[in-house]
């Protein structure tokens, strides 16, 4: 069975707002969702990069991990333009993640 828009929306509503809150599993969950599609979403593999490197700021290692297997199908460039958003996020939200 699909999943609809509607449940996408609002699964990564859901999760970016949890992400927004501090939760690393959040960040983590958005780059699985955009590496793999799952919940609906769309491929992405910049964004999915962002958000596994925003959760591997945190030292989760999953991301870590997750981050270094997709960075095999990236462009340097796309790698570079997937840092900066992670960036312009942690400016945007105020987080503050452990390196």
């Amino acid at each position: 069975m699909a999943i609809s828009q509607k449940s996408a929306e609002f699964f990564l509503r859901s999760r970016m707002a949890d992400a927004e809150n501090g939760s690393v599993d959040a960040l983590y969950d958005l780059g699985v969702s955009y590496s793999t599609g799952r919940g609906g979403v769309a491929v992405d593999l910049i964004e999915a990069h962002k958000w596994f490197n925003l959760a591997a700021l945190s030292g989760d290692t999953r991301s870590q991990a997750c981050r270094a297997e997709i960075s095999i199908e990236m462009t340097a460039r796309e790698i570079a333009e997937a840092q900066r958003q992670a960036r312009a996020w942690l400016g945007a939200t105020g987080q503050r993640y452990a390196a």
